[in-house]
């Protein structure tokens, strides 16, 4: 055990008297001052991170994620322009298969990418409730697609489905922005050498 720290006091127990604390010895690890409190704030680990840079599933999320954004504009104008008009039906309801089969690739490509940096197919803590949302999207979608087989909702039924269903989309999708705002607050502050605090990182925040 080392040296109390000059000018220190040991600590009083009311009951016990003088408790004996062990401080810790800087001299085990040098450069580093261990007895200064660390914690991890933040999104990624470093090796995380690391995994993150190396995979190629970054590069396809990056790539899948603003296709689909622009899937869901073309396809909801095309579902309004149907429920203004009452024209375009087989185009609007190709272009919500459309949007719900690049939902589900981006979907298993995502669980792919969770896999490799975080070690979870999917849930993985830091976008726990980014992927519950994103389960809720996919039932949306696929109950339209089950209404569209089925008939079990009247056309105008199913167009409004879909757009609430895209609404969803819409609000899950903010939620990925925001989290991965903030992963990029992180490491810009970690680069310039200045402490992140709670409010910048979670920032919401983006």
């Amino acid at each position: 055990m080392t040296e109390l720290p000059k000018g220190a006091k040991y600590p009083r127990d009311p009951f016990l008297g003088p408790v004996d604390v062990q401080w810790p010895d800087n001299s085990l690890t040098p450069g580093v001052d261990v007895s200064a409190p660390t914690a991890s704030i933040g999104l990624y680990t470093s090796e995380q991170r690391a995994r993150r840079d190396a995979t190629r599933w970054t590069l396809v999320q990056g790539i899948l994620a603003p296709l689909q954004f622009l899937v869901c504009i073309v396809s909801a104008a095309l579902v309004l322009r149907y429920l203004a008009t009452g024209q375009g039906l087989a185009i609007a309801n190709l272009s919500v298969l459309i949007k719900t089969g690049v939902l589900l690739l981006i979907m298993v490509t995502g669980s792919i990418w969770e896999k490799v940096v975080f070690d979870e197919w999917l849930f993985a803590k830091p976008f726990f409730w980014e992927d519950v949302v994103s389960m809720g999207v996919i039932a949306l979608h696929l109950a339209y697609v089950a209404a569209l087989l089925t008939e079990s909702l009247t056309v105008r039924g199913r167009m409004l489905l879909a757009l609430v269903a895209y609404a969803a989309y819409v609000i899950n999708a903010v939620q990925f922005v925001l989290k991965l705002r903030a992963a990029r607050l992180q490491e810009a502050t970690q680069r310039s050498g200045r402490p992140s605090s709670a409010s910048s990182i979670v920032g919401v925040t983006a």
